[in-house]
């Protein structure tokens, strides 16, 4: 509530009030103390008490209860715990025993009357309420929505700025290879990709390292084996093999490929008759430089792959169409 609003019993409360607080106090004597009793400054009600000492019989209990409660009404917000408990008395209000009998049933009438509009106006408070409520819990989660994107656009420009050094760097291709791999991991993981980084596997017997896994991604419940490579010239039969055999020796492994060269027709046409045993998805890195560049998802990206591979045994599907070739 603001300070310029004047009243603050509507019209049909105010008069159901003045009906029914007279009723419930057998003496004008007993009406001024229900309402010191409800907190109303006895300068307020001291014009009224002079005239009740004076000329008890010029004024009547309902001209004192109007009055007072006009005066509490046009005191504004300042009244408004008076205003509030005033109104609670009455609608808490059980021993009409202390009425005049023929007041009784009518007090309790208007009673019944003054309960049914506060308890309107209670559900309409709740509702609202409710509605408040909801909508700060909405803002509330776009507000966190919102950041968790900008989060992840910090992330994405981070792992974009990574993987673009790569190409004005002076390093050299194996170095290039290296930082591709965290580059990528960077990438995936700022689109909310799970990422197993980069691991060896050392022989029992003493051959030292046996495997290098350049990474590998949780996507959909799957495991995507990662290969990463840094080559001059388009990939061949013999570099994609290496990998299909490292697929081949675990039960649930899918394979993903990504090149920063082209791949050969011998390559792909290996990673095709491949598919009929593991799933394999090859991937142009000038595919993923377009996508960010686009600013698509990443998740979208791999999923059109992943179908392609899938449905039409096409392991190199180039959602971007030629250009990434």
């Amino acid at each position: 509530m603001t300070n310029n609003i004047t009243f603050h019993y509507p019209p049909e409360l105010f008069n159901l009030l003045v009906d029914v607080i007279p009723l419930l106090n057998k003496t004008k004597k007993d009406l001024l103390l229900f309402f010191r009793g409800a907190g109303v400054n006895e300068k307020m009600l001291l014009d009224l008490q002079r005239r009740l000492t004076i000329a008890p019989k010029d004024i009547g209990k309902f001209e004192i209860a109007r009055t007072v409660l006009q005066r509490l009404n046009e005191r504004g917000e300042m009244a408004l715990r008076e205003r509030r408990e005033v109104l609670k008395r009455v609608v808490e209000f059980t021993s009409y025993d202390a009425c005049w009998p023929d007041d009784q049933l009518k007090a309790k009438g208007i009673v019944a009357s003054v309960r049914d509009i506060v308890n309107q106006k209670d559900s309409f408070t709740r509702m609202n309420q409710a509605r408040e409520e909801e909508r700060k819990a909405r803002l509330a989660t776009l507000d966190l929505d919102l950041r968790a994107k900008q989060v992840k656009a910090t992330k994405i420009d981070a792992a974009k700025e990574s993987l673009y050094a790569l190409f004005r760097t002076p390093i050299t291709p194996q170095q290039r290879g290296k930082q591709l791999e965290s580059a990528t991991n960077e990438l995936f993981g700022a689109f909310g990709i799970l990422v197993h980084e980069a691991f060896h596997l050392v022989g029992d017997h003493g051959e030292g390292i046996v495997e290098q896994v350049d990474g590998v991604i949780e996507f959909k419940a799957d495991f995507y084996f990662v290969e990463m490579k840094w080559y001059q010239t388009p990939v061949g039969r013999a570099e994609i093999s290496n990998h299909l055999v490292r697929l081949m020796s675990r039960a649930e492994a899918k394979g993903l490929f990504i090149s920063a060269s082209d791949f050969t027709e011998p390559a792909v046409h290996t990673c095709s008759e491949f598919l009929q045993h593991k799933l394999i998805v090859l991937c142009h890195l000038q595919e993923i430089v377009l996508l960010l560049e686009r600013q698509r998802d990443l998740s979208e990206f791999l999923n059109k792959k992943i179908r392609a591979a899938m449905i039409h045994r096409n392991p190199y599907f180039k959602p971007f169409g030629a250009s990434a070739s």
